[in-house]
């Protein structure tokens, strides 16, 4: 039977496992999707060892970028990201590839009003590997970003954030776990002042449903969005890639 599956740290609330299973089973497939956590991404080895029908992992938080030591390969936009979400195996061969960017892009234009992107511009909370495929989203559809990190590795601190840059700033998306099950009531420390009815907020989590960042929006009258959208594109676009590699 040929196996699929996702790889990451803690995978107890992930998305991945029941959503193939579910497409397996309605689409008749003989395939099964495992879920791997690993303490480690140096186990990986390991996984692939005693599994040798994998044809094709996801892989999650937080390896999307330390998994691309192990690969022989990758896509164009994987490379460019410098993160991987999606591996096909062929023969033992691993190559990566992103289809977190693709989920995010055609995912956020709805919460656009009307598409426009015309002197839209965006604050990404967050620099690891979720937000480095938001970032090449953002870069291809032409919207100008900052990004803002706890530790100095964005554009900005969360402490150089006051109401007038974020009222500048209309797009705010959170790459970061912050706020995700069991700790849903944590906040970004961003000034929720700023935010006004012409805001968009993109929140990549989709667990809770509603997080704390985007009742902080809808209070203030902005347009919200989780990522539960993203992550069936991503998904889709990641069958895609194993079926054709």
């Amino acid at each position: 039977m040929i196996q699929y599956g996702l790889i990451g740290k803690s995978l107890r609330h992930s998305f991945s496992p029941a959503y193939f299973a579910r497409k397996f089973a309605a689409e008749g497939l003989s395939c099964e999707y495992a879920a791997f956590e690993l303490e480690s991404i140096n186990l990986l080895p390991g996984v692939l060892e005693a599994h040798p029908l994998l044809k094709g992992l996801n892989v999650t938080i937080p390896y999307k970028e330390s998994v691309m030591d192990f690969l022989e390969e990758t896509d164009e936009a994987a490379a460019a990201i410098g993160a991987v979400n999606c591996i096909s195996i062929d023969k033992g061969k691993l190559k990566g590839f992103n289809t977190d960017w693709l989920g995010f892009a055609r995912s956020a234009e709805s919460l656009l009003p009307g598409g426009s992107r015309e002197g839209l511009k965006a604050l990404v909370f967050g620099t690891g590997g979720a937000s480095k495929g938001v970032r090449y989203a953002l870069d291809s559809m032409g919207i100008p970003y900052l990004t803002v990190s706890r530790d100095g590795g964005g554009d900005l601190r969360y402490s150089d954030l006051d109401v007038p840059l974020l009222q500048d700033y209309l797009l705010l998306v959170n790459t970061t776990p912050v706020g995700m099950y069991p700790q849903v009531e944590a906040q970004l420390p961003i000034p929720l002042a700023g935010i006004t009815p012409s805001h968009m907020l993109y929140d990549l989590i989709y667990n809770p449903e509603t997080t704390a960042f985007m009742r902080a929006g809808l209070e203030k009258g902005a347009a919200v969005k989780n990522g539960l959208e993203m992550l069936y594109i991503q998904a889709e676009e990641s069958w895609k890639i194993w079926q054709y590699c």
